[in-house]
């Protein structure tokens, strides 16, 4: 199997440039158990627009997003 990525030339139908706006009243509602997320770290990375964020759980159990 080859495990190389698809040439940039090629069309992704995942590129996230290329997905069209649907409106939110249309999708259903997604939840996430922070549990799930973090399986017991206390930061995770999240790629969202080719840029890196990081989410992390504060000493007093909050959550804090970090651009």
């Amino acid at each position: 199997m080859n495990s190389d990525p698809a040439p940039a030339s090629d069309h992704n139908p995942l590129r996230p440039s290329e997905f069209h706006a649907v409106p939110s009243e249309s999708l259903p509602q997604r939840t996430v158990n922070s549990a799930d997320l973090f399986q017991g770290a206390r930061e995770v990375q999240i790629r969202h627009d080719e840029k890196i964020y990081r989410l992390q759980v504060t000493r007093n159990g909050k959550l804090i997003l970090i651009k």
